[in-house]
């Protein structure tokens, strides 16, 4: 039998201690895909004495967690703490030094500083492993790295978020407004106390844009993704969707073309006839376009314990049968570095709400912007009056480019018919 896969884990949380069960309960299955026995042999955490109902005292405990990875007779390392700085990246980058496999569950730091660590691990020739870090259980990552590598990818999107999903998907169902149903996600634990990073938009980012430089060979960009989060949202925002056949999801895309590469996360209007728009609930989906193997739809839970830990415990086995290769599928010297596309350039429908004063002129006022604007509209429908005693209008623009609905915003925001934040969704039209 050939010598075991030492493991530490950094991290006993949710995810930790899934990792712990699934490497018990399916032992035997993963020594034979593995080809030898994976065994945890040191595990840290930030309080040692937590009640985490699973039984650690087997482990070797180590009280600074930075150091695992210089632990004699660790082979890998897990990480499953969070954060894209602090203790996370210095257990990343001195097991990283000391030579041994890492794998981390933590797309906050790949986002980040994924480059600079992928550089030290094609450097030592060591693996980098990051399955867990977007989409849960989904094998997106090694879809990507692996399963299309042969393929040139015209775009890469999908749903990011679960959090963001359960929200619009319970607005959608029961007719309720964005603050009942985030109070409700954080009261059954889907949401965190603060949710900021996921409503608006930031954690959907930081995967989309490790899913863009693996889909396009690109180097990491998280500061070119423009955010645009679910904060605003409404209850009428999400009927009137439906009322036009679409589903509001917070959908995040990149894609390359000659112009550069443009990596966006927003809520957008899915047709009800396209895959995404039946991802409800907490569940993530991903939809890769290669010039060869056409449209790749992935699905399933983008968090839990299960999903997670499965993830994690995948990028274990091919660390234990010396299967891995560049963390981003080539070495991060021949990663290109496309320049930032203008979404102004983007044409395609675009979804309006306004808030306005019930007046006289105001359709007047707003047609007038519209048209100087150079956008031409599809459809027009006012509603009744608002809660601040005002009227809601829903726009549906025809195909133009993006720049020309700022403009008609622009030329709106001066004036004292609009009572509110106007919604922007762009229909999404693949």
């Amino acid at each position: 039998m050939a010598e075991p896969l030492r493991v530490a884990i950094a991290g006993l949380g949710t995810v930790g201690g899934g990792v712990i069960r699934l490497l018990e309960v399916n032992q035997a299955l993963i020594e034979r895909r593995a080809g030898r026995p994976i065994e945890i042999v040191a595990v840290s955490a930030r309080d040692r004495s937590k009640d985490r109902g699973i039984d650690i005292s087997r482990f070797q405990w180590v009280d600074d967690m930075t150091t695992l990875g210089e632990i004699e007779g660790v082979d890998a390392v897990v990480e499953l703490i969070g954060g894209s700085d602090g203790p996370a990246l210095a257990l990343a980058r001195r097991t990283l030094a000391a030579g041994k496999a890492f794998i981390t569950a933590n797309k906050a730091m790949i986002a980040h500083h994924g480059l600079s660590l992928a550089g030290v691990a094609d450097a030592q020739d060591i693996p980098l492993k990051f399955e867990a870090a977007v989409g849960g259980g989904i094998p997106v990552i090694k879809g990507l790295r692996e399963g299309a590598a042969a393929n040139e990818i015209k775009r890469v999107y999908g749903i990011l978020n679960g959090t963001c999903n359960y929200i619009l998907t319970t607005m959608e169902q029961d007719r309720r407004d964005f603050a009942d149903v985030l109070a409700e996600a954080q009261a059954l634990g889907y949401a965190e106390a603060d949710p900021s990073f996921d409503i608006d938009g930031v954690d959907a980012a930081h995967k989309l844009s490790i899913l863009a430089s693996l889909a396009f060979g690109s180097e990491l960009d998280f500061e070119g993704v423009a955010t645009t989060g679910i904060r605003h949202l409404i209850a009428a925002d999400i009927s009137e969707a439906q009322a036009l056949g679409f589903r509001v999801r917070l959908v995040g895309l990149a894609e390359a073309d000659g112009d550069g590469l443009l990596q966006r996360v927003r809520p957008c209007l899915v047709p009800m006839a396209h895959p995404l728009a039946h991802v409800s609930g907490s569940l993530n989906a991903v939809v890769a376009e290669g010039n060869f193997v056409g449209r790749l739809f992935l699905q399933g839970a983008g968090a839990g314990d299960g999903p997670t830990a499965s993830a994690v415990v995948a990028d274990l086995i091919d660390v234990a049968r010396n299967e891995y290769g560049p963390a981003f599928a080539m070495p991060v010297g021949s990663l290109a570095r496309p320049p930032r596309a203008d979404s102004g350039d983007r044409t395609g429908r675009t979804f309006l709400r306004l808030t306005v004063q019930d007046r006289t002129g105001v359709l007047a006022e707003i047609a007038t912007a519209m048209r100087d604007a150079g956008v031409s509209i599809e459809s027009f429908i006012q509603r009744g009056a608002s809660e601040d005693g005002g009227a809601l209008i829903v726009l549906v623009t025809h195909a133009c480019p993006e720049r020309c609905i700022t403009d008609a915003l622009e030329r709106l925001a001066g004036s004292d018919s609009l009572t509110g934040q106007p919604m922007v969704m762009h229909i999404l039209d693949l």
